[in-house]
């Protein structure tokens, strides 16, 4: 027996969960990654970049908000946490790596 979703064929367990709620695809909305960092390290210019355009889209956010829109208001305030916890997630990853180092040594 096959089992498809949509016109794609799963052919195993978590590929049918992988297709049926749509892993693939992030949701719709902020995008996180502009906010939080990418997963791999980046360049000091990319950082600069990559924050420069959140800084833009966090403005255009609270903009919206200022005119009525509840939605773009609760994207700001979650956009703003993000952008202030995670300096704390990587700092606390640098400390993991740098024990991690010294204890091997």
């Amino acid at each position: 027996m096959r089992t498809y979703i949509g016109d794609q064929e799963a052919v195993s367990a978590s590929e049918f969960e992988e297709l049926a709620f749509g892993f693939d695809e992030g949701p719709v909305g902020l995008d996180r990654e502009l906010f939080v960092g990418p997963p791999h390290p980046e360049s000091a210019k990319d950082r600069r970049a990559r924050l420069a355009v959140a800084r833009e889209v966090l403005r255009d956010l609270r903009e919206a908000a200022a005119a009525g829109d509840e939605i773009a208001g609760w994207d700001a305030l979650y956009a703003k946490e993000l952008t202030k916890t995670v300096p704390l997630l990587r700092s606390a990853a640098r400390t993991r790596r740098s024990s991690r180092k010294g204890a091997a040594a």
